[in-house]
């Protein structure tokens, strides 16, 4: 924790090897500021980095959704549809979602586990529906789809043909959740952002524009869930 003239801010310090300057980012998951260094600098230009843009970096972080914790209690998103999580012992089952309501069993103690098992589990289930339909359409193949917690990217596209998610999305919207998937699938003909990359996500989803407006405004709070 470093205090600077907003406040006290948690601060990340990473070394790059691959980095050619100093420089500053906000991470939305942890509610941090993070302070990359290329090998030959030393923290001294990473503070002054820091002080010199010290009003942008309290902004930012004032900025940041609260963070939201599976817990008892806990109003979160499912699909685009605000959920709140109820901690009931002795349901039967480890999880229902009923009434807008998520429904955990068992002892309190693994409440965030299964929860997050739910989400994950949930998000795999959509994406990889998601990802075969739309490969079927296009005449693709995808190898595999797995979901994972990426911090910057919400999709990824090997030259493999395997196809990754971040689990968040499963609490995004449907047209958010289509064009995301869409877009991974497009990867598998394109390996760049190109006119017809570009043409063939059109063909496979009709929502480009409001799926990428809606992750501006509200990726940043699902970012801060978990």
């Amino acid at each position: 924790m470093l205090s600077l003239p907003g406040g006290p801010a948690l601060v990340e310090w990473r070394r790059s090897t691959r980095a050619r300057r100093v420089s500053l980012r906000i991470d939305p998951r942890g509610g941090a500021v993070v302070v990359t260094l290329p090998p030959r600098a030393g923290r001294t230009a990473g503070m002054a980095l820091l002080m010199n843009h010290a009003e942008w970096v309290t902004a930012r972080l004032a900025a940041l959704p609260g963070a939201i914790a599976f817990a008892d209690g806990a109003v979160l998103p499912l699909h685009g549809v605000d959920h709140r999580i109820r901690h009931l012992p002795e349901m039967r089952g480890l999880i229902t979602v009923e009434n807008r309501e998520i429904l955990v069993c068992g002892e309190a103690a693994f409440l965030h586990r299964r929860v997050a098992d739910f989400f994950r589990a949930e998000a795999r289930r959509r994406f990889t529906d998601l990802v075969h339909r739309k490969a079927e359409r296009a005449s693709l193949a995808p190898r595999r789809v797995t979901v994972k917690d990426t911090r910057s990217r919400w999709g990824s596209c090997t030259a493999n043909r395997d196809i990754a998610f971040s689990w968040r999305l499963v609490m995004a919207p449907p047209h958010v959740q289509d064009y995301v998937a869409a877009h991974e699938v497009a990867h598998l003909r394109h390996m760049n952002h190109g006119p017809r990359f570009w043409a063939l996500v059109a063909e496979l989803t009709p929502h480009t524009e409001g799926a990428m407006a809606w992750l501006r405004v509200h990726g940043p709070r699902l970012l801060r869930v978990g």
